[in-house]
């Protein structure tokens, strides 16, 4: 009891306390892909561990209750910035992280000039950082007018964005690239 007490399960699934069961869903299904102990490049049975718990917890109603009425004061501290920040990166890896977002919607954009959208389920499962993560690299490219949300609600890659690809000959691993469109999207 005393670990669930110092333990935020939200911040371990990456989700906000009002998120519903198909965010918690989601999002422990993408981290549990990240961080099984199976995967070479990013397992970690720690890490894995405490997703766990905290998606045993949070997936069932009764105890997410429990847990939320023993830890009402993680209510105060979400808004607490400090608390509530991404892990830190050094600079060039940001940097290369919106190299990759930017390049990923390059690749859209070649692939179906007309349709070259890119939601934010299918980015965070190429990129493999959460939602919340995006949220500020894609205001960042947004800002920088390299891309843009189009009607769908998708982003989308901008002229100004493609000549920043061909500027700086970005590229990309082709365990990263786009999957093939399908015959009905």
């Amino acid at each position: 009891m005393g670990k669930e007490t110092s333990t935020n399960y939200y911040e371990v699934l990456q989700v906000s306390p009002s998120a519903d069961q198909e965010v918690i869903e989601r999002a422990f299904r993408l981290l549990a892909k990240r961080y099984h102990p199976d995967n070479k490049n990013t397992g970690d049975p720690s890490k894995f561990k405490f997703l766990v718990e905290a998606y045993r917890v949070l997936s069932d109603s009764k105890k997410r209750a429990a847990y939320d009425d023993r830890n009402k004061t993680f209510e105060t501290r979400q808004d607490n910035i400090l608390l509530n920040t991404p892990q830190s990166r050094d600079p060039e890896a940001e940097r290369k992280i919106n190299q990759l977002i930017l390049f990923i919607f390059y690749l859209a954009r070649k692939r179906d000039a007309m349709k070259p959208g890119v939601g934010i389920v299918e980015l965070e499962k190429l990129t493999s950082l959460p939602e919340r993560e995006l949220n500020f690299h894609t205001w960042y490219l947004k800002e920088k007018g390299w891309i843009q949300t189009i009607e769908t609600g998708e982003f989308a890659i901008t002229a100004r964005g493609v000549d920043e690809v061909v500027e700086k000959k970005l590229a990309l691993k082709k365990d990263r690239l786009l999957p093939p469109p399908t015959k009905f999207s």
